[in-house]
């Protein structure tokens, strides 16, 4: 389904050298749009309020939640829940890992909650 999809993709989790993050409470406006091949099916945009800090001197976390608004191509606009939570870390000066978990619900009690999860390397030149 295009929703969880879109919040399978959502933000990817970034984190900067140990000890340049700041905690602390942040607002997040994103919009996710999909296609297949040039055919547009619609955005997803998400309204989150969130907090992030770091975890001991190498790693950080981030949660937010709030609302997302989807917009199909051709379908009713709806406004649904949604969440995420992650964590980077660095794993050497030139390598880090990231995870990072996510939630999105859904406008009718017949249609299921969508979940999708994230998991990445970033090499560093």
């Amino acid at each position: 389904m295009i929703k969880t999809a879109f919040a399978a993709a959502a933000a990817a989790v970034t984190f900067a050298a140990p000890g340049a993050a700041l905690a602390g409470p942040y607002v997040n406006v994103e919009a996710n749009s999909g296609f297949t091949g040039s055919n547009y099916n619609g955005t997803t945009t998400d309204l989150h309020v969130g907090y992030e800090g770091p975890i001991g001197e190498s790693a950080s976390y981030y949660v937010q939640a709030g609302a997302s608004v989807v917009s199909p191509d051709s379908g009713e606009v709806d406004t649904v829940p949604s969440g995420k939570a992650g964590l980077g870390v660095s794993l050497t000066d030139a390598l880090g890992a990231y995870g990072e978990v996510s939630f999105q619900g859904s406008g009718s009690s017949s249609v299921d909650r969508g979940y999708g999860t994230k998991v990445g390397l970033k090499y560093f030149f």
